[in-house]
């Protein structure tokens, strides 16, 4: 008697049906669904009265709404959830970007029609009403930013050197206490601190430019310090060990290996530490006052920076009113375009100087 022992032949493909596909909205449909949204809130905002704050708010509402619905009835609930987590972050970059892009439409509406070259040759010696320009303020903030980052760049990073490569112990941790402290000092009571220090030698009522620098750098250096510090982290310590096997001391170690290796984040901390004072007001304001004229000393008399003069030129326009206004929005203007600059800057020493793409 002969028994079949063969299993049954496997099904093929096509005796198994149909292979069911999952569907898809469309690309451009999200986006379309979230403009018909938009479009829905600001019919319905028209009906109950116009706001520009309800319109957003009954736009992000009903267009995420739609997105949600739609692709939940095409795609399943799982693809639903992403579409509705992507409109939240979407939603969240725009409101984030809406005061950033109406700050600099603002700054640039008004603050062009001043952006001549009177502006940048001519200071308010003498002026009231149209014309001068900031010539002497730009001039100060170059000065007693130099001073600040003369003052704050080595102390900053001979401290970042000694947290990361010798600091052990109690030392250590309150050094970097310390660092953390002064990272949320306010910038008026470092002013304070500034103007007390050297009322105490020089009387009451001073007021010299390098006041401001050291107020400043009182900001300026825990800045340095954490950049630095986190920088110097980052260079292996296989390249330290290989130094130390080849007889090199530790000092000559951080000096020729440590430092050249970290050198694109090391300079391109400092440049975002300065890009982060070179806009203070408030300590300026105490230390260094104002003036009208040039002054390039910085022991010698007052100076004034672009903060303090678009401040003054704010708070103190003279008559008529709108000449000043639109020499303190010209003023703002050219300071927003410095620190773009630093920022430019420091991307350039971070991409060109590093390690990993200078070779």
């Amino acid at each position: 008697m002969r028994t079949d022992t063969q299993a049954p032949a496997a099904e093929s493909p096509a005796s198994a049906g149909p292979v069911r596909t999952r569907r898809k909205l469309p690309r451009p449909a999200p986006a379309a669904l979230y403009l018909l949204g938009l479009l829905a809130a600001a019919a319905l905002s028209a009906l109950t009265g116009f706001s520009i704050a309800l319109t957003a708010i009954y736009g992000v509402v009903l267009g995420t709404l739609a997105v949600y619905v739609a692709a939940r009835l095409v795609e399943g609930r799982r693809k639903a959830t992403d579409r509705l987590v992507t409109c939240l972050v979407w939603t969240a970059f725009a409101l984030a970007m809406l005061p950033l892009v109406s700050l600099i439409y603002t700054v640039l509406d008004n603050g062009l029609a001043r952006l001549d070259a009177e502006f940048f040759n001519s200071s308010m010696l003498g002026v009231v009403g149209e014309g001068g320009g900031a010539y002497h303020a730009i001039l100060g903030t170059l000065v007693i930013t130099g001073l600040t980052a003369l003052i704050s760049v080595p102390i900053g990073l001979l401290t970042a050197i000694y947290l990361v490569e010798y600091g052990t112990g109690r030392l250590k941790k309150a050094i970097t206490f310390l660092v953390d402290v002064m990272t949320g000092i306010p910038s008026i009571v470092v002013g304070l601190f500034a103007f007390a220090l050297f009322a105490l030698f020089f009387g009451p009522g001073i007021r010299l430019g390098i006041m401001g620098a050291v107020a400043l750098s009182v900001l300026m250096i825990p800045v340095v310090v954490r950049s630095a510090e986190e920088v110097l982290k980052l260079v292996p310590n296989e390249l330290r060990e290989a130094s130390y096997a080849l007889g090199v001391p530790k000092w000559r170690t951080i000096l020729k290996v440590v430092i050249p290796t970290s050198i694109g984040g090391l300079a391109t901390g400092t440049t975002l530490a300065i890009a982060r004072v070179v806009g203070e007001t408030a300590p300026l304001l105490v230390t260094t006052g104002f003036v009208n004229g040039t002054n390039l000393d910085p022991f010698s008399g007052r100076m004034t920076t672009l903060p303090v003069f678009s401040f003054y030129q704010l708070t103190q326009p003279g008559f008529p009113p709108e000449f000043g206004i639109e020499r303190a929005w010209s003023a703002a203007l050219v300071l927003i375009v410095l620190v773009m600059a630093l920022n430019v800057l420091a991307r350039l020493i971070s991409r060109f100087f590093a390690p990993t793409t200078s070779r």
